[in-house]
C-alpha cells in the first residue's frame, strides 16, 4: 500500500487539514493518508499543546467513516521530541510492504533543511507539497516532489485556540462533532 503521512500537532484538527488530507487521497496515486499526530514537534512549544490522546481522539473523530483517511498514534511509541526520519525508519521496519511519502505545505518544504537528516529524507522519500500563501514554489521541484494545487482555507489551529479562549464560536471551521467534543471537554479554555 502507498501511504501518505500528514504529520502535525492537529491542535486542534480543522476543516483545512481535512480538505488537504482528502484532496491528496483523492487526487494522487496514494492509497491512504495517515494523519500522524505528533506528541512533541521539536520546532514547536509543548506548553500550547492539548494532551496528545485528546488530539488523537479528535483526529479519529474527524476522519471517522472515510476509509482513505486514518488517525495514527505511531509517534506516541517513539522517543521525544518526534523527528520525521526516526518515524519513517520505524514505519519501514514495522510495515516493510508499504511505501511511505510525506505530505506537507510549501512552508514546511522551505524549512526542510532544519530537519534532522534532511538529506536522507530527500534522497529516500517522495513529497506531496501543497502551495501555501507566501511560500509558493517558484523553481522546478526535484523529481520526488509533486506540487499540488489543493484547495486551501485561511485557517489555523492557533487562531481557533484563540477564538475558543475568548469565547467565540468555531462552528463551520471544524467538523461539528469536533466542535461538540471540544466544548464538552472544555479544551483550549485556559
Amino acid at each position: 500500500m502507498r501511504i501518505g503521512l500528514y504529520f502535525g500537532s492537529f491542535n486542534p484538527i480543522h476543516i483545512g487539514h481535512l480538505i488537504i488530507g482528502n484532496f491528496v487521497a483523492q487526487y494522487t496515486e496514494l492509497d491512504q493518508v495517515w494523519f500522524v499526530v505528533s506528541p512533541q514537534n521539536p520546532l514547536k512549544k509543548i506548553s500550547t499543546l492539548l494532551n496528545e490522546y485528546h488530539r488523537l481522539h479528535l483526529v479519529g473523530l474527524a476522519v471517522e467513516g472515510n476509509p482513505l483517511l486514518k488517525a495514527s498514534d505511531i509517534e506516541f511509541k517513539l522517543p521525544r521530541p518526534s523527528y520525521t526520519i526516526d518515524t519513517l525508519t520505524y514505519l519501514q521496519e514495522k510495515y516493510p510492504i508499504h511505501s511511505f511519502s510525506l505530505i506537507m505545505g510549501s512552508d514546511s518544504l522551505e524549512n526542510l533543511p532544519r530537519w534532522k537528516n534532511c538529506e536522507l529524507l530527500k534522497r529516500n522519500y517522495s513529497f506531496y507539497v501543497y502551495n501555501r500563501p507566501g511560500f509558493v514554489i517558484k523553481d522546478a521541484p526535484p523529481t520526488n516532489v509533486l506540487v499540488l494545487d489543493a484547495p486551501l482555507l485561511e485557517i489555523s489551529s492557533t487562531v481557533l485556540r484563540g477564538m475558543i479562549k475568548s469565547g467565540k464560536s468555531i462552528q463551520y471551521l471544524v467538523p461539528e462533532k469536533i466542535r461538540e467534543e471540544i466544548e464538552k471537554g472544555q479544551y483550549y479554555k485556559l
